[in-house]
């Protein structure tokens, strides 16, 4: 059963879009709830679906949901590249590198496109 296992890149010690040191989740660059979907089947294998993913701090992940749907993200926004280049998520993530690795953005509506 070797190689059967499939793992995540390993993490980092910092957030791969802020790069602050503080506690990382895993976000799926092609979504989780989009695996089962015939569409994205077809279009990435089961080794892509699921070690595409990017380490990110709890603030950089949440503003990624708000500002991009998961067909967004499955479609449009699966490197870290594509997701610097919104205006969006680049401004944020610019604003955010330059606080300390505790501080905890205050809640607040983001307009998606």
């Amino acid at each position: 059963m070797a190689g059967n296992h499939l793992s995540p890149p390993p993490r980092p010690a910092v957030c791969e879009l802020c790069g602050r040191a503080a506690p990382l989740t895993r976000h799926h660059l092609i979504p989780r709830a989009l695996h089962g979907k015939a569409r994205y089947r077809r279009r990435f294998d089961r080794v892509e679906r699921l070690t595409a993913i990017l380490w990110v701090c709890h603030a950089c992940h949440k503003h990624l949901h708000a500002v991009l749907s998961e067909r967004e993200m499955a479609e449009h926004y699966r490197s870290r590249e594509a997701l610097m280049a919104h205006p969006q998520i680049q401004t944020f993530v610019a604003w955010l590198s330059t606080k300390p690795a505790g501080f905890r953005p205050k809640k607040r509506a983001v307009r998606r496109r």
